[in-house]
């Protein structure tokens, strides 16, 4: 049979149809664990534990792989497998590089200070930063793809009594705040129970957040999150905050005045107001008062304070920023841990010459990064200069595209998808403090060859790629983590072939495979114009299953494909054991 492609009204080519079958070294392993052109159970039970590397397997794991095959038509009648029927299984997503089960297998009794935790940033926004559209959609999406962490940024709306949501100083729309307060409570928990943090960029006046505070209790309910110690050494952990949600923003600018004015008096405690009890972690405890004998000026400030102070309440994590010294934004209170917010071009500054610093920071505390403010089309920065220094809340636009992107999707495959990911030890050691701008020795090499691939044909109409001919398949496959262990190849061309053979390997020498993701990015190659894209993944070494493995691809968005998939194999030599902590 020929593959027909017109060229004009009058003329075609014609290519020879090429079929999909199994290239000859999987044709070569499957002679070496079969008899007679036939695999039976015991024969693939040990291919699983030799090949796969998954000796803890069973029969009933086998026996899940014959039933997955039986509908291709390839099942032998004797109950042995085909040629054929083993080449599919290879392709199944029974075969994935990852954990089928997605289910939660790190410590989550830890303080949160001790994970990654999946970042939006402007998580309202659909498109750039300048003038695009403000909806919860882009927060819904979000939430239902395992991102923890949501930010609004709220601003009095044109009459100025109420607070709206939208990204201020551009021409972007607004969006009703309790709409996106909605979409948080609906959706929060869709992917897992592990809890999610609203981060709140507050341009409010007191009145409004009064309003704010009386919105989110409304709203959220028993889910909110109050924390009723005075002293907090420590963040509680994830799995001591399931179901619950937690506001994050800087404290009410009348109780940090409050504060300052309090330091430098010399007031006994007995004089004090309530206000004073002020602690990185909100009190679940009404603490407005009531003025006596006041002039009304005095009772519109008494008014004022009470309802910041009613804000302050249900704050969980205080927030600041850094627009003070280096040593005053890192300094780290034994007694109260916290979170701060800086920007990427902030953290690459500061890493040069204090990156220590930065990682005995956030073995207690909280860092956010968010892109700089140059960033209007959307795009994102490179995550591991966030995480190689410990930082929790790397804050990316979701609604963009991109390898960074793909890069962050990657990371949050682990653990099960549920946003939360531990921290390996090394950024944990207080005593040896991670420093990944020093030459660390190679613990291990992954060696990864691409055999070939499938599935375009149903993914993508006859003439997607060329108009005149099939495709021209190549990939792409690099190493994202540490600056030391990053590096990228690309196989050669596949010409005219929408099932290419590759037959190539690659190895990466690893000084963090903890830190380390491996990915792909499949292209049509065009001569004359730029080349087209064809798929991408991005997989956590920590997660990823030795042996050959169907690698299924995914859109630029992060969406997988129904069928287009690689065959590749993964190998640690020498075997490696990750320490996550």
């Amino acid at each position: 049979m020929s593959e027909t492609f017109k060229v004009c009204f009058c003329c075609s080519r014609s290519f020879k149809e090429k079929k999909r079958q199994p290239p000859g070294i999987i044709k070569r392993l499957f002679e070496a664990y079969s008899r007679n052109g036939k695999m039976s159970s015991d024969d693939l039970l040990r291919f699983v534990s030799e090949v796969q590397g998954e000796g803890h397997l069973g029969m009933d794991y086998v026996q899940d792989i014959f039933n997955s095959v039986k509908h291709h038509n390839v099942f032998h009648i004797h109950g042995f497998v085909h040629l054929n029927a083993f080449y599919r299984y290879l392709f199944s997503d029974t075969n994935s590089p990852l954990p089928l089960s997605r289910q939660v297998h790190h410590d989550m009794k830890a303080p949160l200070s001790h994970y990654f935790v999946y970042t939006g940033h402007n998580s309202y926004l659909t498109g750039n930063q300048v003038n695009s559209r403000s909806s919860v959609e882009p927060i819904v999406q979000s939430l239902r793809k395992g991102v923890k962490v949501i930010e609004l940024d709220l601003w009095p709306n044109p009459s100025g009594n109420a607070a709206e949501v939208r990204h201020g100083g551009t021409l972007t729309s607004h969006e009703d705040l309790q709409k996106c307060l909605n979409a948080i409570k609906d959706n929060a928990f869709h992917v897992s129970d592990y809890p999610v943090i609203v981060t709140l960029e507050d341009h409010l006046p007191p009145n409004l957040q009064g309003k704010v505070a009386k919105m989110l209790t409304r709203t959220f309910r028993g889910m909110l999150f109050r924390y009723d110690s005075e002293n907090c050494k420590h963040f509680p952990s994830p799995e001591e905050l399931k179901k619950r949600i937690l506001i994050s923003t800087k404290p009410p600018k009348e109780y940090l005045e409050s504060q300052a004015i309090q330091s430098s008096s010399s007031f006994s405690s007995s004089k004090r107001t309530p206000i004073d009890r002020a602690t990185s972690w909100s009190g679940n405890t009404n603490m407005s008062w009531r003025g006596e004998n006041k002039n009304p000026a005095e009772e519109e400030e008494d008014d004022e304070e009470s309802e910041a102070v009613g804000y302050r309440d249900l704050i969980a994590i205080h927030a600041g920023n850094c627009k003070s010294g280096f040593e005053d934004c890192l300094r780290d209170d034994p007694e109260k841990p916290r979170r701060i917010s800086v920007n990427e071009q902030w953290l690459e500054n500061v890493v040069r010459t204090r990156g220590t610093d930065v990682v005995r920071f956030t073995q207690r505390n909280l860092v956010r990064i968010y892109p700089k403010g140059t960033r209007v089309d959307s795009s994102n920065y490179d995550p591991h200069v966030g995480w190689t220094h410990g930082a929790q809340m790397v804050a990316f636009n979701m609604q963009g595209h991109g390898k960074q992107l793909w890069i962050m999707q990657g990371m949050f495959r682990a653990n099960g998808g549920c946003g939360y990911v531990k921290k390996p030890r090394i950024l944990l050691d207080r005593q040896r403090l991670f420093d990944p701008s020093k030459g660390l020795p190679i613990k291990t090499t992954l060696k990864v060859k691409i055999y070939t691939g499938e599935g375009w044909e149903l993914d993508f109409p006859q003439t997607h790629f060329d108009q005149y001919s099939p495709p021209d398949f190549f990939v792409k496959i690099g190493i994202a983590g540490v600056h030391r262990d990053t590096v990228s190849y690309r196989t050669e061309t596949a010409v005219d072939q929408w099932f290419p053979i590759w037959r190539e390997e690659f190895l990466f020498q690893l000084s963090v495979p903890e830190l380390a993701l491996v990915w792909f990015r499949v292209q049509d190659y065009d001569n004359d114009t730029q080349n087209d894209f064809a798929g991408q993944t991005c997989l956590p070494l920590p997660e990823l299953k030795s042996g050959v493995r169907a690698v299924r691809l995914h859109d630029r968005a992060g969406k997988p494909y129904k069928n287009s998939r690689l065959l590749v194999s993964f190998y640690f030599d020498p075997p490696y054991t990750f320490q996550i902590s």
